[in-house]
């Protein structure tokens, strides 16, 4: 499927999370070790907010992001308090620079990995209970998009984790009205500039891999020698896909069936699960 990173804290040059690690998110692009395919080379993006946290920029593209240049020169010159980055493979839409993660709403930045089981069945029930204002917003044939905007629509701005919880309960109910017994597979990522969220839950309680780092101050403490860390706060985390390395102590699993916040001061995981919609 897809690999994620999610960075919040203080800001930092892009390509010190995405290109140095030992298994960065560039290197999973070519060398996923827990994904459900190795290679993630149907395009990547990135999406950053700048110090005023206004609208994210974003930048996708359709090649493998391990040999991008741009990217690499882009990741090198800016900095960032709060970004993602994905890398693609695709689960049977096209390869466009549409359907490459993040997207982007206003303020709102949003990435996935998963799928909507039997999403050909389900696409059109599903885009009709978008917002008919938010419809012509929607760009490419993705069911993560698809996701996105349905999110939006059962109140993103007034209450994430409820919204998530709606659009997740409006896609099982059509996707069992269908004969799909499990409907749907994600790991989310969605923030506003201010505070990120993540959550990872499946109709088969089978999720996709998650994990958060621990606290700065944590890791300090276990592994002194790592410069990167000199500099940050004790509330800047880290939530990826799969672990960018093997140190002891700094990757905790995301729950079954959880989701998390992320924001100065603290955050928390709790229990997830769809709403009836």
């Amino acid at each position: 499927m897809c690999r994620w990173l999610a960075y919040a804290g203080t800001s930092v040059v892009l390509s010190d999370l995405l290109y140095k690690p030992e298994h960065s998110i560039i290197d999973q692009s070519l060398h996923s070790h827990m994904g459900v395919e190795t290679t993630n080379g149907d395009g990547f993006g990135i999406g950053w907010y700048g110090s005023d946290a206004g609208t994210p920029a974003i930048i996708r593209d359709t090649g493998p992001a391990w040999n991008n240049r741009n990217l690499r020169e882009i990741a090198g010159h800016v900095r960032s308090p709060l970004f993602f980055a994905h890398v693609r493979a695709s689960t049977g839409t096209a390869v466009q620079q549409t359907n490459c993660h993040p997207f982007r709403h206003g303020r709102w930045m949003w990435m996935h990995n998963g799928a909507i089981a039997e999403f050909h069945r389900l696409r059109r029930d599903l885009s009709l209970a978008i917002d008919p204002a938010l419809f012509p917003s929607l760009e490419g044939s993705t069911d993560s998009e698809v996701m996105f905007y349905l999110a939006i629509t059962f109140g993103l701005d007034q209450d994430v984790p409820g919204a998530v919880a709606r659009m997740a309960g409006l896609v099982e109910r059509l996707g069992r009205d269908e004969g799909v017994d499990y409907p749907l597979q994600m790991t989310i990522a969605v923030a506003d500039g201010e505070r990120l969220w993540t959550f990872r839950y499946s109709s088969r309680r089978a999720s996709r891999s998650l994990f958060c780092s621990t606290r700065a101050e944590t890791i300090r403490a276990l592994h002194p020698d790592l410069d990167f860390l000199r500099g940050v706060s004790d509330d800047t985390r880290l939530v990826v896909s799969e672990p960018l390395g093997d140190l002891p102590g700094v990757w905790n699993e995301v729950p079954e069936s959880s989701y998390g916040v992320v924001q100065p001061g603290w955050d928390e995981f709790r229990p997830f699960k769809p709403e009836p919609v």
